[in-house]
């Protein structure tokens, strides 16, 4: 069966460029005549020249990110849009106040300059990383935005990266996930970055790519994603029920019709785990947190009628079944509550991921 299903996915991968279901959109369009006609109020002609522009949130969490907490607020504000139409949003847990205290810094900088960034903290730390989420959906700016695009701390993406994904959002209001590749830049440290750049270069290449153009559907990676936001609230928001919260989140919407398509040639900046401890956490949250999510999604999935029986068949066999339930019915997962062993890079989330391949 693992054999089958490899040849079949791979062969999927090889043909996807030639069969993508979803054209390369254009740029997005100026909306309306308000954009070709002059003015003589420079800041009427400039609002004039964005209002064709979806408004964009741009959600960063983080925990204690010290090291990179620069790098990845910076690199979303560098990102071209304008700047009237995209709000940045920094979703601080830190339990450092040392550290809350200069991600607030490099907010106020961003702002100074004329971002629209938004630094928002919690008193508690109720769901972690989906919880922090869930909690940035809710604040009254975010009525305005129609798409939200998720970067983890560690995650840099390219000033063309909105560029390159909003338009398949624009172009085709069935897609709700428009998911782009990771790029590791510690990828030769030693072997085992190595050995994990190839295994992730496998899922991005052969298994994204080949569910992006059969099915429409694929799991979420957690980062380096542009979601539309009426996709999310019709899939129910954000869920802690799980450890892995952005595979709950795309079989959901999954479930509710909406396609989702992977666009490799849009790549991200990211780091892998550099030790083992790290590592062996992250594959323990990524099969098992999925043998989890199938015993509770498992009778939804058979029993929904708005997708396909070819779509459930994929979804059952050969995304949860052959690829990421593996240890169901050894007993490894401890326990599905969130105070439940999560994979911790070092410096990052404790008890939850930075790095979400599922």
């Amino acid at each position: 069966m693992l054999l089958a299903d490899a040849v079949f996915l791979a062969a999927a991968s090889l043909l996807a460029r030639r069969r993508r279901p979803y054209r390369a959109p254009g740029p997005i369009a100026s909306a309306g005549p308000a954009a070709e006609e002059e003015d003589d109020g420079d800041g009427d002609e400039e609002a004039g020249r964005t209002v064709g522009y979806p408004v964009v949130l741009v959600q960063i969490p983080m925990y204690n990110e010290r090291e990179v907490y620069k790098l990845s607020i910076g690199a979303a504000c560098g990102m071209s849009w304008p700047s009237d139409r995209v709000i940045v949003q920094v979703l601080d847990d830190s339990t450092d106040p040392t550290v809350k205290d200069l991600v607030e810094l490099e907010c106020k900088f961003w702002a100074n300059k004329g971002k629209n960034v938004k630094y928002e903290v919690r008193n508690n730390r109720k769901g972690y990383k989906a919880g922090a989420l869930k909690q940035g959906m809710l604040y009254d700016y975010v009525q305005q935005c129609d798409f939200v695009a998720v970067f983890d701390a560690d995650f840099q993406p390219e000033p063309d990266f909105l560029m390159r994904t909003i338009p398949y959002l624009v172009h085709n209001p069935r897609i709700g996930l428009v998911q782009a590749r990771w790029e590791f830049v510690n990828h030769n440290e030693f072997l085992m970055t190595r050995i994990q750049k190839m295994t992730l270069d496998y899922h991005f290449k052969v298994e994204q790519e080949a569910g992006s153009s059969i099915f429409g559907f694929f799991g979420f990676n957690g980062t380096a994603g542009v979601w539309r936001i009426s996709s999310i609230k019709e899939a129910g928001g954000w869920e802690d029920r799980t450890t892995v919260e952005d595979m709950d989140l795309a079989v959901r919407a999954g479930l509710k019709g909406w396609k989702f398509i992977y666009v490799g040639d849009v790549k991200v900046k990211s780091e892998l785990p550099s030790n083992l401890k790290a590592y062996r956490r992250q594959q323990h949250r990524w099969t098992c947190g999925a043998a989890n999510l199938f015993r509770k999604t498992g009778v939804e999935i058979i029993l929904t009628k708005e997708v396909s029986l070819w779509r459930k068949l994929y979804l059952i066999y050969s995304f949860f079944f052959i690829r990421k339930c593996s240890c169901m019915g050894g007993g490894l997962y401890p326990n599905n509550n969130n105070t439940s062993l999560r994979h911790q890079k070092s410096k990052f989330y404790p008890f939850h991921t930075i790095l979400d391949p599922f």
